[in-house]
């Protein structure tokens, strides 16, 4: 499927596509976008894969970051709850840009970009953070090689969540009480739900095609493409949180939206990632067909597993209190974690469905238990 390209994240003004954290054990061994690790064998499987987590994967995460929004504001206010946001998600923000990525983007520089060896402090200082001269023959896509990597998740749901006090202090001052129960969403409801987010992601991307990346105010990295996504789930998580929705649905509605998530998922394997009826953008038959058809996934697939955990998952075990309060910290440390072990698997002769299959075993458990380790660190634990 032609919604991936080899591009790099930046924030310069010049657009640019970062590495998706999300997809990170698949990268290497099946879609062609750019990734920390080059020359691996690739499979049309793990490319089909990567497109369905794309498609529904960091809206869900967007939503379930929502749910958790006003109740937050609305035991801490509107002062706390911005100075938390900013210990919570702008700490980990800053501290990953100046440590985690530019790790990761020295590996890449020293294998891959065919320049003279540097040390990783002169790496940071001119390249990273472009002290230096930029290079006559620079491979870019941009200068410097500042970037967020992964943590552009994090920046995204600070800008929302600022976003979302200026809301609330509008409707403040104009004495909006907005009380009113609103129903909770049905068949039809996800059907226009899917045909609004399936149209305005076609328009968004006549003009910002899929992997491409752009600065807005030369800082927040915004992928336009999956924008009306993210963004519509957001909005959901909020309502959903202030009306009750994942307690109130229709757990009927849901499994018939995951028995046709699931279909979609297998009509996509039997077509293959690479189908020329799919498209990234532009005003054509392909765009169209992609944009509607990973919008329907994006909502089936989310409706459909939140019911699924609803109904079968929640209960509480030994280790699901220690998983729920590490899964932050998780998400922030993985990447590095994952592209080591990508990089030590490099040479080990294994097909990707395997290099990709140990990659996940060893990096999951690796990564709780890391993060574990960190939160019991003095200080780490407000933040993590």
């Amino acid at each position: 499927m032609r919604p991936n390209g080899p591009k790099l994240p930046s924030t310069s003004s010049r657009p640019g596509s970062p590495p998706c954290g999300e997809r990170s054990p698949t990268q290497p061994y099946g879609p062609a976008d750019w990734w920390y690790v080059e020359g691996r064998p690739r499979t049309g499987a793990l490319a089909t894969l990567s497109a369905v987590d794309g498609a529904f994967f960091m809206s869900l995460f967007f939503f379930v970051s929502a749910v958790l929004v006003p109740g937050s504001y609305d035991r801490r206010g509107a002062r706390r709850f911005l100075t938390g946001r900013l210990l919570r998600l702008g700490l980990p923000l800053a501290v990953g840009a100046l440590t985690l990525v530019p790790g990761l983007m020295y590996a890449y520089y020293v294998h891959y970009r065919g320049y003279p060896p540097i040390s990783f402090p002169r790496y940071f200082t001119d390249v990273y953070l472009g002290f230096g001269d930029k290079p006559a023959d620079w491979s870019g896509p941009s200068w410097p090689d500042l970037q967020f990597g992964h943590l552009w998740f994090i920046q995204n749901l600070l800008a929302y969540s600022v976003l979302y006090v200026l809301c609330r202090q509008v409707a403040r001052l104009a004495r909006s009480r907005g009380r009113r129960s609103l129903p909770v969403p049905g068949r039809c409801g996800l059907l226009v739900l899917t045909a609004v987010i399936a149209a305005a992601t076609f328009l968004v991307r006549l003009r910002y095609p899929l992997d491409t990346w752009v600065p807005v105010l030369d800082f927040l990295q915004v992928e336009p493409a999956r924008l009306p996504q993210y963004a519509a789930f957001f909005v959901l998580g909020v309502l959903a949180h202030r009306h009750h929705w994942l307690e109130r649905f229709d757990a009927r509605t849901g499994w018939m939206w995951l028995a046709g998530g699931l279909a979609g998922v297998a009509l996509l394997f039997a077509l293959g990632a690479d189908a020329d009826c799919f498209g990234p953008g532009g005003f054509d038959g392909p765009s169209a067909l992609w944009a509607a058809y990973e919008s329907a996934l994006c909502v089936a697939l989310c409706v459909g597993l939140l019911t699924l955990f609803r109904e079968t998952a929640n209960r509480r075990t030994r280790f699901s209190p220690e998983l729920a309060v590490g899964s932050y910290a998780v998400y922030i440390i993985h990447l590095p974690l994952v592209v080591t072990l990508q990089y030590y698997l490099a040479g080990r002769g294994l097909p990707p469905v395997g290099a990709w299959a140990a990659v996940c075993a060893l990096a999951l458990p690796t990564s709780f238990l890391t993060a574990a380790g960190l939160r019991r660190m003095p200080g780490l634990r407000r933040v993590l």
